[in-house]
């Protein structure tokens, strides 16, 4: 039977992840995985989940099952946290998942059971993750440009009633442009109008211009639409990457809704894992329910976003000062872990070859993982692969 299978195809992150692991230059540099590293270069357990998970240690609680919606105080104060305001009107509900990636396979479920064969439009470039998840619950999935606004609007005015649209809520993975709040605005109005409904990718708020500013889109097409579909990682800001903490969150416009989208999600969950792990879930809800370990959490947060645009502003000045201004002008705009470089696959490939410097085949490196101290070194790379590319 096994002889019967087909090769299938690599998962090209990891797959570089490999050949920087086998990389033998002690100066190589890994921007491929989106994690956040510290100045020595490390993935640091921040100091908010250290007396969480102290805390729940002490406490010595059961093991047992929790239920197919998973930690129920990690959902409220996942409701309370993302939809501000909006989570006490009775719109909304929430389950516990594994991982931003679980609630957009939950919530891409959801969809076709709703309406098998739903379009579900994605970002052209997209999140490398978003079309498998979609195609593998058997939606058919069409892309609008990102990173051109007009086009951006005018591909949306293409999207039917019954249609989903698939936004990254903040800091876009790869690109890291972000819609001015007139254009949410804008995206809400056509949602409204044409009838489609949103579906929001949360997993870098925090990240950009602070947790409430990262939010107020969000909370604006929640505040304004009758349906939204919101997935939501706690991997990115509360450094939860192993744990697999995520939420899949659903508002609509009754109570009946809301009971048989609950019940259909986790029948979701039941026949794909059965129910979360509660240990990366109880430390967020221990966190946020303590207003003293939540400004822990949130200072934390504060320091690492300002430190992520640091960093891209010392890379925007190497990068002039070897005299690549256009290049520079155009990453100085873009927020939070990502940047993506204006370079080609070839010289991307170069890069890796020549400096060790390890991003996508697509451009796409994490700002947030180069130690300050490789800035230069980094700058230095991808001058030279764009002077490579006009020689």
């Amino acid at each position: 039977m096994l002889e019967l299978l087909p090769a299938p195809p690599v998962d090209p992150l990891w797959d570089l992840t490999a050949e920087y692991a086998e990389d033998p230059r002690p100066e190589r540099l890994n921007l491929v995985l989106g994690v956040y590293r510290d100045h020595t270069g490390s993935t640091p357990v921040m100091t908010a989940v250290k007396e969480a998970e102290i805390r729940l240690a002490e406490r010595s609680g059961s093991k047992e099952y929790l239920g197919l919606s998973g930690n129920a105080a990690f959902n409220d104060a996942m409701l309370t946290t993302v939809l501000g305001d909006e989570a006490r009107t009775g719109r909304a509900t929430a389950v516990q998942t594994v991982a931003g990636t679980g609630a957009l396979r939950l919530l891409a479920d959801l969809v076709r059971q709703t309406r098998p064969g739903t379009t579900v439009w994605i970002s052209d470039p997209a999140y490398v993750n978003h079309r498998p998840i979609l195609e593998g619950a058997g939606l058919t999935v069409r892309t609008y440009r990102w990173t051109d606004p007009a086009g951006l609007l005018a591909d949306l005015r293409e999207a039917g009633r019954g249609d989903v649209v698939l936004l990254q809520g903040c800091c876009h993975n790869p690109t890291g442009v972000t819609p001015t709040a007139e254009a949410w605005e804008q995206l809400a109005g056509l949602a409204g109008t044409h009838g489609w409904v949103p579906f929001v990718d949360l997993a870098y708020h925090g990240l950009g211009d602070g947790l409430d500013a990262d939010l107020a889109p969000t909370r604006m097409l929640a505040a304004r639409l009758p349906e939204v579909l919101i997935a939501v990682s706690c991997s990115k800001n509360f450094g939860l990457y192993s744990d697999r903490t995520g939420c899949a969150i659903v508002l609509g416009s009754s109570a009946r809704t809301l009971r048989h989208v609950e019940t259909t999600l986790q029948n979701a969950a039941r026949t794909l894992y059965s129910m979360p792990p509660d240990h990366g879930a109880a430390v967020v809800a221990t966190i946020l329910a303590d207003e003293r370990l939540r400004t822990v959490w949130r200072t934390e947060l504060d320091t690492m976003r300002r430190r992520i645009a640091s960093h891209r502003t010392d890379l925007v000045a190497h990068l002039s000062a070897l005299g690549h201004d256009r290049e520079a002008s155009a990453l100085a705009r873009q927020k939070g872990m990502f940047s993506m470089l204006p370079l080609t696959p070839e010289q991307m490939a170069r890069m890796r070859r020549h400096s060790g410097i390890y991003g996508t085949t697509a451009g796409r490196i994490n700002i947030a993982g180069v130690p300050a101290h490789r800035i230069p070194f980094l700058a230095q790379g991808i001058a030279d692969a764009l002077e490579s590319g006009r020689r």
